[in-house]
C-alpha cells in the first residue's frame, strides 16, 4: 500500500510537471498508469464538484462530487473508440488504449488543477450572499462566472499540454493541432449533452436540491442554445 501511494506521488508530480518525453512513456505502460490517472482524476475531481454545489446546499455539493467526476469518465469512454480512430485516420501511430489515455491524462490534469482551485471556490463562496436572501440572484451569477473561469482555464492549460505530447509523439506540429481540434470538438460535442442530461450542477435558487432533473432526457443542450438564440436573435 505504502509502495503504491508513493508511485501514485511520482505520478501526480509527472503529470503536473506535463513534460512531453516523460509522459510518453507512460503510452507503454497504459495499464498501469490508466489506474493513476483514474485515481487521481476522481479525487480532484470530485473536491472540485463538492465546491461547485456548496453555494447551492450541501447536499447539492455532495450530489456534485458524484457527478462531476461520472461526467468526464463518460465523456472519454463515450468517444474512446471514436478518438482512437480519428488519431489513426490523421496519421498519428498510437494505438487506440493509448489514445485512451491521452485523453484520460489530459483530462486528469484538468482534474488536478481544479482540485487545487477548490480552496478559492471556498473562500469566494464564503463571502457570497447566502441562499434566501435578496442578493441571492446576483451571487448565483458569480459562482456561474466563476466556475466557468476556472473549468475554461484548467481545459485550456491541460489542452496546451495535450498538444505538446501530440507533438512529441508526431514530430510534427501540424498533424498534433489537428489531432487536438478534432478531439477537443468531439469530447466537448458529447460532454455538453452529457452536462445537460446529468443536471443540475449549480443549483437553480429556485429549484428544489435534486441529483438529477425530473426530465433529464428531454431535449438537448444544443435545442436549448438555439432556444436561447432564437430568443434574443
Amino acid at each position: 500500500m505504502r509502495h503504491y501511494l508513493k508511485q501514485l506521488e511520482i505520478d501526480l508530480e509527472q503529470l503536473c510537471r506535463a513534460e512531453p518525453r516523460v509522459l510518453a512513456t507512460w503510452l507503454d505502460a497504459d495499464k498501469e498508469k490508466i489506474k493513476s490517472c483514474l485515481i487521481l482524476l476522481i479525487l480532484g475531481s470530485s473536491l472540485y464538484g463538492a465546491s461547485i454545489g456548496l453555494w447551492r446546499a450541501p447536499l447539492q455539493s455532495f450530489y456534485v462530487a458524484i457527478k462531476f467526476p461520472l461526467l468526464i469518465i463518460l465523456t472519454t469512454l463515450g468517444n474512446a473508440a471514436i478518438n482512437g480512430m480519428l488519431a489513426q485516420l490523421l496519421g498519428v501511430k498510437i494505438t487506440f488504449r493509448q489514445s485512451f489515455l491521452a485523453i484520460i491524462m489530459s483530462f486528469t490534469l484538468v482534474a488536478i488543477i481544479l482540485g487545487s482551485f477548490t480552496p478559492l471556490a471556498l473562500f469566494v463562496l464564503y463571502n457570497l450572499p447566502p441562499m434566501g436572501t435578496a442578493l441571492a440572484k446576483n451571487a448565483h451569477a458569480i459562482v456561474l462566472l466563476l466556475h466557468v473561469a476556472v473549468i475554461a482555464f484548467a481545459g485550456i492549460v491541460a489542452n496546451i499540454h495535450l498538444f505538446r505530447l501530440l507533438e512529441y509523439i508526431c514530430a510534427n506540429r501540424f498533424k498534433a493541432t489537428q489531432i487536438v481540434f478534432t478531439w477537443l470538438a468531439v469530447n466537448m460535442f458529447l460532454g455538453c449533452q452529457l452536462s445537460w442530461n446529468l443536471r443540475p450542477f449549480f443549483g437553480t435558487p429556485t429549484l428544489e436540491v435534486s441529483f438529477l432533473r425530473d426530465d433529464p432526457f428531454y431535449g438537448s443542450f444544443y435545442e436549448a442554445v438555439f432556444r436561447i438564440l432564437a430568443h434574443y436573435f
